[in-house]
């Protein structure tokens, strides 16, 4: 009965500490305003672009970049903030495909042009 119930505690702090936010901002610049948007969040007021992606990696890279271009999501094509999320089941799905996919969260706003 002990065993089990030490085993539970350490698989929930596995999980909890597997799962953190890390958010960028920038000092300089503005945030693209977006006065349509419905937030309650630390993002209220700002048009927020979000991306909810699996990358497929191959074993010999060692890094990925993302490509932000001026669009219609991103007016002037800085970046005021990034958000980076990692989950337990982002960790999960990197260990059981050995690195090669990763699970990816991001928020990021854009500065005003």
């Amino acid at each position: 009965m002990k065993q089990i119930k030490y085993s539970l505690i350490m698989i929930s702090l596995c999980i909890l500490t597997s799962c953190y936010t890390v958010r960028l901002r920038s000092v300089n610049g503005t945030p693209q305003p977006d006065p349509f948007s419905d937030r309650d969040d630390y993002y209220r007021g700002m048009a927020v672009v979000e991306i909810d992606t699996v990358i497929n990696m191959k074993l010999t890279s060692k890094d990925f970049t993302y490509l932000i271009k001026e669009s219609d999501n991103c007016e002037s094509g800085k970046l005021n903030i990034v958000e980076y999320r990692n989950t337990f089941g982002g960790v999960l799905l990197s260990a059981i495909t050995f690195g090669r996919k990763r699970k990816v969260k991001i928020k990021y706003v854009c500065e005003k042009p």
